[in-house]
């Protein structure tokens, strides 16, 4: 009998060892971060259509050069030159990994002649580098890195510098009675679930440590695919740390909303609003 089992036994431990090495990767395993990233947090067009309503309610006419500071994957840098045959861009980021990602993904899928008006610089955007452009962004808060006002009114001073003369620079902000409380918003996205985790927040310093974390309907996910150790600054400050820098003028525009309270979409520069639990605004700086 004894001889009988021990077979039986190793029959069953290699089957079970054989079944766990065909067991199928998780969609989690399978996902790319930045596939994600540019699915959920980013959409260019209509970022470009804000910046052209902006630029040109501003200057008259539309922007043909653009400057991306913390450029990323240069998912919008790609999309702002293929949205007109005359449009260059310069995207600037300080890692290599992440351009090399993006040169592989969305670089190479432009047309040849659209490829020749974009450029990538591996770099900090505090050197200045790059031609002066007509327009420069700073999207997702990727600013508030910066935690100190000498900091980031070096950063303002280096965006004024390298625009050109009546150059506009247009960056966002958020904050409502949400902003500094710890808490996990959930959207649905096409395969994934997206969810914004903001972890902890210091009221004396306003330092808030952010994650991303993405969910999968096979039950697998991604935690912290990407993390913010930021200070949350506010409107007040980052106007007075632009006109210090040099910026003529600083302007907010706020979204309106519908009759039913949801934003329209459309912004318009303001003076006063009301506050909300969580607002998104563009900060508009003209040289």
């Amino acid at each position: 009998m004894a001889s009988s089992k021990t077979p039986r036994t190793k029959t069953k431990a290699k089957s079970k060892t054989k079944a766990k090495a065909k067991a199928k990767p998780t969609m989690a395993q399978l996902a790319d971060k930045h596939v994600l990233y540019q699915g959920s947090v980013q959409v260019p067009e209509a970022d470009i259509a804000i910046f052209d309503d902006i630029f040109s309610k501003i200057r008259g006419r539309r922007p043909m050069t653009m400057r991306e500071d913390f450029c990323g994957t240069a998912y919008l840098s790609c999309t702002w030159v293929a949205s007109h045959p005359k449009r260059r861009a310069i995207g600037i980021d300080l890692d290599r990994p992440t351009l090399d990602w993006g040169e592989q993904h969305n670089v190479a899928t432009l047309p040849p002649a659209a490829r020749k008006r974009l450029q990538l610089i591996q770099g900090d955007v505090l050197d200045g580098l790059g031609d002066r452009t007509e327009l420069t962004c700073a999207l997702n808060f990727s600013y508030s890195v910066f935690k100190t006002r000498d900091l980031l009114r070096r950063y303002f001073e280096t965006v004024r510098e390298r625009l050109v003369d009546d150059g506009v620079f247009i960056t966002e902000l958020y904050g409502g009675t949400e902003a500094i409380v710890e808490l996990e918003e959930e959207r649905k996205c096409k395969g994934f679930v997206y969810v914004w985790e903001q972890a902890r927040y210091n009221p004396i310093t306003h330092d808030a440590l952010c994650h991303i974390h993405y969910r999968f309907k096979d039950g697998s996910r991604i935690d912290k695919a990407f993390t913010y150790d930021w200070r949350l600054w506010t409107i007040p400050e980052l106007r007075e740390l632009l006109l210090e820098a040099g910026f003529r003028k600083v302007e907010i525009w706020w979204e309106g909303v519908d009759e039913d309270g949801d934003g329209t979409g459309e912004y318009r520069p303001t003076e006063y609003e009301e506050n909300q639990e969580s607002w998104l605004v563009y900060v508009v700086a003209q040289r």
